[in-house]
């Protein structure tokens, strides 16, 4: 259990679906809430050792979903390549405001930015 708290939270946020019941509801107490196993097991009247093995057996199932679907990372990706066409679009606005004044493209840098704010929410 020496896995990176957020790195967790964030497989959890897209594979937790993919846990059992109990396996969910034991790591989110874990990772989410911040119980200790102890408080964890009290909670859920099991052992500790019954918690820790949940938790880890939870940890493994999602660090396996994400080595084979790699959605943590193709989100992260997409995010950066998100903000950098809001870096480029804002440089060519700039550009097309100072320079070029051309009707066309800020029409089509408007859409660009609609997009952009569609895909970000």
């Amino acid at each position: 259990m020496k896995h990176n708290h957020l790195e967790m939270c964030l497989l959890f946020d897209f594979y937790g679906e993919m846990l059992t019941d109990k396996q969910r509801e034991l790591f989110d107490l874990y990772y989410n809430e911040d119980l200790s196993l102890s408080e964890i097991a009290e909670h859920a009247g099991i052992t500790r050792q019954g918690v820790r093995d949940a938790v880890v057996r939870a940890e493994h199932t999602l660090t396996d979903l994400e080595q084979k679907l790699r959605l943590v990372s193709r989100y992260g990706q997409i995010d950066q390549h998100i903000a950098a066409l809001e870096k480029e679009t804002r440089l060519l606005s700039r550009i097309n405001a100072n320079y070029m004044q051309n009707d066309e493209i800020s029409k089509i840098l408007a859409r660009m930015q609609e997009h952009i704010r569609a895909i970000t929410g």
